[in-house]
């Protein structure tokens, strides 16, 4: 297995870097930069791939980094309790969609493929934007991929000055729905050669209240989180960074399990917390420009811990159970890109360790000391994966472009022995790749083709998960397990001007050997459904997805965003049914209009169709109604005030006319009326 892997590498690594000639600087200065897409710094211009960029200010609106992504294009945002949130794109979630943080896996071996809460573990204030690539970039990334990539880029100190200087940031927020009160602050010091960053934040919510005035309790959380980093630059060529991240949630309700859902009388649990969930993140990066081959080389070390502790009691229960689940992931990336008269190209390969821990204690809450019972995942077991990737972006003539790449992958899974399953192995070696091509119509109109196949191996919670799931489930092992496969084809036109911005894709997905969870006809004595993950469904999945943002004035913008998608699933008796978890048409349209160069007013409508197209495991999911998900829609306004270059104030009502509704899939309705005030100031 590894000697393949050695020999792909070093194929890859010659056939692309063979040409020796010197890298050319380009063709001219790129105006908007994505890395994403192609896992190097490009015009958006140049990347076949659909994208959504999200920005900072966008990002620090919200309280969670999912915020920003609600009714972006080609993405639907999930929430089952108010301290997390999951995107959906392109109908897919969790697991299905690979989750990055500066080049750095967020997914790790207990990733769920359904809705996670790790992405709430990334700390909006970290943050310079969001890019997500909605489709299969799959020669870059390989497992998880499936979907699409979701990737957070952190915010780094830098000056352009000799002699030191100083940047600080405060910002405070409020909103009335949840009570919630926001300070972040942050600390950049140091010249062009050294520039050191400090930075923390802290979030209080209350209990949620909805839509009509009632208050879901309890809902309250609170986070924190802090960051320090350092950036050295020895020289133009060079440079080395330092980043350590961290963030906490102490303890967070799961709504769902302690409030009647649908077709309930009574909750699921008379507690369940998430008590608690944290983040740690130490990243190094070297990077040399123009070194060995005249190649622009990048290397990259990191160790991720995630920890998901619960403590959780059956509803009337007298049986209280502590779980402490962690995963620990290292991970190195070595890159060699370059940029020549024609295109560019990267080559690459990377390695990544994860090993789970996990424990489970169980409590007599009448009396009685703690007693050991099997935990969720199997404790000490691993997942190692290694890959090699090479990607070629190439101009044909004036108008077109090819892109493309391929990537080997090696995945072995060491799943530890429990007291009801053996220790069991599970090896997997996966090709994935893409081709996307670019023809610029035009000076303003690109027409764009990708085509991608990609895959998502099982790790260790699709194949060792014992324990409680949403919808009144109880998951039980299988190690028989094997990769899920998908192929992605779309095509769009995007078009720019000076006064607009626009695209509009179509695509369509074909998904096999899906793993699904399968009711095995048995019940716990709790009255829980026993489930069990198999590689059964067939899925096919497909959309629209459109944006637009349209200068109609000097001083008035309209933006516009319409998402749609349809799924259908073969089931393991052949039946075809509504695709799990499908999103509604959904979108938003906003007006901005600049009263003044300092005050900018803007209405927000966001909005989405009824549902009721439901699989029959959203029919048996409690956080959702089985006669459908209503249509709803809200109206936001909102005033932004910059005095001068330092300050920014911003108020807002949302959800004006207090509209109750739930977005499809979630476990909680959305806020009601709300008055959201915010100032930064930066010094």
């Amino acid at each position: 297995m590894y000697r393949e892997f050695t020999l792909l590498s070093a194929a890859l690594l010659l056939a692309t870097i063979g040409d020796g000639r010197a890298q050319e600087s380009g063709t001219g200065t790129i105006d908007e930069i994505q890395v994403t897409g192609t896992r190097r710094a490009v015009d958006t211009g140049d990347v076949s791939a659909a994208l959504t960029i999200v920005s900072s200010e966008e990002i620090a609106a919200g309280k969670l980094m999912t915020d920003a992504l609600a009714a972006e294009v080609g993405i639907f945002v999930q929430q089952t309790t108010p301290g997390q949130g999951a995107a959906i794109i392109r109908g897919l979630k969790g697991s299905e969609l690979l989750h990055i943080v500066d080049g750095f896996r967020l997914n790790n071996a207990i990733f769920r493929n359904a809705p996670t809460q790790y992405l709430a573990l990334v700390s909006p204030g970290t943050a310079d934007r969001i890019e997500i690539v909605r489709g299969a970039p799959t020669s870059l990334y390989g497992s998880d991929a499936a979907g699409g990539v979701v990737q957070v880029l952190s915010r780094f100190p830098a000056f352009e000055v000799d002699a030191a200087d100083y940047r600080r940031d405060v910002f405070v927020a409020y909103d009335s729905a949840e009570s919630a009160k926001i300070v972040r602050a942050s600390l950049d010091a140091g010249n062009r050669k050294l520039a050191g960053l400090i930075s923390a934040e802290y979030m209080d919510t209350g209990d949620r209240r909805v839509g009509g005035g009632g208050r879901i309790r309890p809902s309250a959380f609170t986070s924190k989180g802090a960051r320090i980093a350092l950036v050295a630059n020895p020289d133009e060529s060079q440079s080395w960074l330092l980043d350590y991240q961290f963030a906490r949630q102490p303890g967070t309700p799961r709504i769902d399990e302690l409030v009647p859902g649908f077709g309930q009388t009574d909750p699921s649990s008379s507690e369940f917390l998430f008590a608690p969930n944290e983040r740690q993140f130490a990243h190094l990066r070297y990077t040399r420009d123009e070194g060995l081959w005249s190649a622009n080389w990048a290397l990259d070390a990191g160790w991720q811990r995630i920890v998901d502790d619960r403590i959780n009691r059956d509803f009337q229960s007298v049986l209280r159970r502590h779980e402490s689940n962690r995963s620990d992931l290292y991970g190195v990336t070595l890159s060699a890109s370059g940029v020549r008269d024609y295109g560019s190209w990267i080559v690459g390969t990377e390695v990544y360790h994860d090993r789970v821990a996990s424990e489970r204690f169980e409590e007599d809450t009448t009396g009685g000391p703690l007693r050991s019972v099997q935990s969720r995942f199997p404790d000490g077991s691993t997942v190692d994966q290694a890959a090699v990737f090479g990607n070629l972006l190439r101009r044909f003539g004036e108008r077109n472009t090819l892109s493309g790449g391929i990537r080997f992958s090696t995945i072995d899974v060491e799943l530890a022995r429990t007291s009801l399953s053996p220790a069991a192995t599970v090896g997997l070696n996966d090709f994935s790749g893409e081709i996307g091509w670019i023809n610029d119509l035009s000076d303003t109109v690109q027409l764009l083709v990708n085509i991608g196949n990609g895959f998502r191996a099982p790790n260790v919670f699709d194949l060792g998960t014992l324990g409680a799931r949403p919808g009144n489930r109880f998951n039980i092992p299988n190690t028989g397990l094997t990769s899920e496969r998908v192929t992605q084809f779309d095509a769009g036109l995007r078009f720019r001007n000076d006064r607009m911005r626009a695209e509009t894709v179509l695509y369509r997905l074909h998904y096999t050997d899906r793993i699904t969870s399968v009711l095995t006809g048995e019940t716990t004595p709790e009255g829980r459904d026993i489930v069990q993950s198999r590689n059964l469904e067939t899925a096919d999945i497909w959309g629209v997805e459109a944006g637009l943002d349209y200068q109609i004035g000097e001083n008035l913008l309209f933006a516009g965003v319409i998402n749609y998608t349809f799924g259908e699933q073969t089931e393991e008796s052949g039946a075809t049914v509504a695709g799990d978890r499908i999103p509604p048409l959904n979108g938003q349209a906003s007006l901005r209009y600049d009263v003044t160069p300092e005050l900018a007013t803007e209405a927000l409508i966001l909005f989405a169709g009824r549902q009721d197209r439901l699989s029959p495991r959203d029919v048996r999911d409690v956080r959702i109604n089985p006669e459908g998900t209503a249509g709803w829609s809200v109206l936001n306004l909102e005033a932004s005030w910059y005095p001068d270059d330092r300050w920014l104030i911003t108020l807002a009502i949302r959800n004006l006319l207090d509209r109750s509704y739930r977005s499809h899939g979630s476990g909680i309705d959305a806020p009601g009326r709300s008055l959201a005030a915010s100032m930064q100031f930066v010094w």
